[in-house]
């Protein structure tokens, strides 16, 4: 007999998420708007950010080679690095919030952060519908600043640490990767659409009319 899955216990901030999402979703639906939900999986995206290491280490140790001739680890100071790694994390965050917030009607009010329990992993969400093209903006905005241009800056200036920090916040930007495919991937049938966070789980919604 297959087990019941355990309904998950919603915090008072995502209780709170819920029922203003509810309203804007009843509201867009009074407007002739249809919901779809663009749900992704947790489980499926840590698996991802596992495998995603590797490709991201072969090539970038094989980038720093071919560019520097060598590799130099004399300069990695682990304590510096744990702490620079753990504020990118909330920085991470804020760049979402910050590039989100710019076509937001109420800019950072429409813009929430907490942390996730019981992971105590900081996140941030946006409030309200935004298009398309301003959703992944602010969604693939940490990946590029924080991920991809410091691997390529530490590449190309034979810095081992500032690469090997590239590395790990492109992977810590997995799930947003997974979700900007998500997006990317919906073949909506009209031009009208509007795309939000979804409240309680990892992913979006996506209204359309």
């Amino acid at each position: 007999m297959k087990k019941e899955k355990k309904e998950r216990v919603l915090s008072e901030a995502e209780k709170r998420r819920l029922e203003h999402f509810e309203k804007i979703s009843e509201e867009l639906k009074q407007q002739g708007y249809t919901r779809h939900d663009l749900i992704i999986d947790m489980g499926k995206a840590n698996v991802f950010a596992i495998v995603l290491l590797i490709p991201l280490f072969v090539i970038g140790y094989w980038l720093y080679y071919k560019v520097n001739q060598r590799f130099d680890i004399s300069n990695f100071k682990m304590l510096f690095f744990l702490v620079a790694y753990l504020v990118l994390i909330v920085v991470h965050e804020l760049i979402h919030g910050l590039c989100w917030s710019i076509f937001t009607p109420h800019h950072f009010k429409d813009i929430e952060f907490g942390l996730m329990k019981p992971s105590m992993n900081p996140y941030c969400t946006c409030l309200v519908p935004l298009k398309k093209g301003q959703h992944i903006f602010g969604t693939v905005m940490p990946l590029i600043l924080l991920g991809i241009i410091p691997m390529i800056a530490g590449i190309v200036m034979g810095n081992h640490s500032l690469m090997f920090l590239g590395i790990l916040m492109v992977d810590g930007a997995a799930g947003d990767i997974l979700i900007i495919h998500k997006i990317l991937s919906y073949k909506s049938q009209s031009q009208d659409t509007v795309y939000m966070d979804h409240p309680t789980e990892a992913g979006g919604v996506v209204f359309e009319r």
